[in-house]
């Protein structure tokens, strides 16, 4: 039962008022079951956080991943700059020449820009090489490790047509709410109702706005993979033509194993560019995914990239002081 709600709650948080009775009754259990379960997942930190997941670009804020050189010897040092960095949300080490891979973004009113801010990280952290690899096309992102023992299966992607949204000053507060964890309680959203003195109607209307607009992904929990019992997650990556990307891109989205896949750019350095983020409980679950993968797309090579080191893993804190505060500190 414990791992039918752990995947429940990645999958499609139930947006109302009580939600983990909503999730007690759809299992067959009891609400105070659901919430201790949850509690202690969180207290032994299999559960990160559990709250709403942002589209960073339709916020207005510009992301990328990117890809340090760095001389393992200076890698302590390295990390401590990139990490303090309030935009960096993903920072791993990798088994590749390029062994320091992070996420970063910046806001809307970032006097550095992005391309700028990843220099002055490359100055700051002594890089021997990098390589900029911004997200030209997403097929999926979601990611929901299979905490259950069903099989590997494949799901359908549909593209999704958003709805045109202007965001109000009262939007941007529900925002800025609705991106921190929330506690594990009856009704766990009372607070925010409160604060911003609306009702539930309101506020289930307004994040549906939200969803309809592409602005909010989706509300969710994210578990630590390791906590979880996934020890072998590989970022795969892909050389494929760039005329059958589309088709590519679908079909190794479409597994469930999969939670990310984009299409970013090639260099003359770096000759990969569909990226696919692979969850396995071992490396043999893993590869096998990888080979069914091979079996079903065409592509000119592969190459999986495990995480030796979780440096940062955490959601960005949007519209803080902190980004510009950063960018004062150091230019």
């Amino acid at each position: 039962m414990k791992n039918e709600i752990l995947f429940r709650i990645q999958k499609n948080f139930p947006l109302v008022a009580q939600p983990f009775d909503a999730i007690a009754k759809e299992l067959h259990t009891t609400e105070a079951f659901v919430l201790s379960t949850l509690q202690k997942a969180k207290n032994d930190k299999i559960i990160r956080q559990t709250s709403a997941i942002f589209d960073t670009t339709r916020l207005g804020y510009t992301s990328s991943l990117v890809a340090f050189e760095i001389d393992p010897m200076q890698i302590d040092q390295a990390i401590e700059i990139l990490n303090s960095h309030p935009g960096i949300s993903h920072n791993y080490e990798r088994n590749h020449q390029f062994n320091i891979w992070f996420t970063i973004a910046v806001a809307p009113d970032s006097l550095l820009g992005l391309n700028k801010t990843i220099e002055l990280l490359a100055q700051l952290t002594h890089t021997k090489n990098h390589i900029i690899l911004p997200t030209l096309k997403l097929y999926k992102i979601a990611v929901k490790l299979n905490t259950t023992h069903r099989k590997e299966t494949k799901e359908k992607i549909k593209a999704k047509k958003f709805k045109a949204l202007t965001l109000t000053e009262e939007h941007f507060r529900l925002i800025k709410l609705l991106q921190h964890n929330i506690e594990f309680v009856s009704e766990p959203f009372a607070h925010i109702t409160q604060y911003l003195n609306i009702s539930y109607l309101q506020l289930f209307e307004m994040i549906e706005e939200l969803q309809e607009a592409g602005v909010m992904r989706r509300y969710a929990s994210i578990l630590n993979h390791r906590k979880a019992g996934f020890n072998a997650n590989a970022m795969v990556v892909w050389d494929i033509n760039e005329e059958q990307a589309e088709e590519i891109g679908k079909e190794v989205a479409s597994f469930s194993s999969v939670s990310h896949c984009y299409l970013r750019p090639k260099y003359d350095n770096w000759q990969y560019n569909l990226f696919s983020m692979i969850h396995g409980k071992s490396h043999e679950e893993t590869q096998s995914v990888i080979d069914q993968i091979k079996k079903r797309i065409t592509h000119n090579g592969y190459m999986p990239l495990y995480s030796s080191r979780e440096f940062k893993k955490v959601r960005i804190c949007y519209f803080s002081d902190d980004f510009m505060q950063w960018e004062l500190n150091h230019i």
